[in-house]
């Protein structure tokens, strides 16, 4: 969870704030509402890049979720284990 102050305290005990900004995006409120975020350079070039990271895997997997779904329309899956290998040694030997 991502530390949260009032604007009172930014206003009051500014270094505390900003040693919580150091490594993390920080939440001000204002009158119990929030209304400013506050963060370092390192935290937020960390969350842009965990965010991009996250962003590139949901796209992969949805991408691998998208191939899978049109290999079972098209026949192209197995039930079975045994099904599986034998069909493993069918495309190494087409390969080979």
């Amino acid at each position: 969870m991502e530390p949260i102050f009032s604007m009172t305290s930014l206003q009051r005990n500014p270094s505390e704030v900003k040693a919580a900004a150091r490594d993390s995006v920080v939440r001000i409120t204002e009158q119990g509402a929030g209304a400013y975020v506050f963060c370092s350079e390192d935290a937020f070039e960390a969350r842009i890049a965990r965010e991009r990271d996250d962003a590139a895997y949901e796209a992969r997997l949805i991408e691998a979720v998208g191939r899978g779904l049109a290999d079972i329309d098209a026949g192209r899956y197995v039930t079975s284990v045994d099904e599986a290998f034998e069909r493993a040694r069918s495309m190494r030997r087409k390969s080979a």
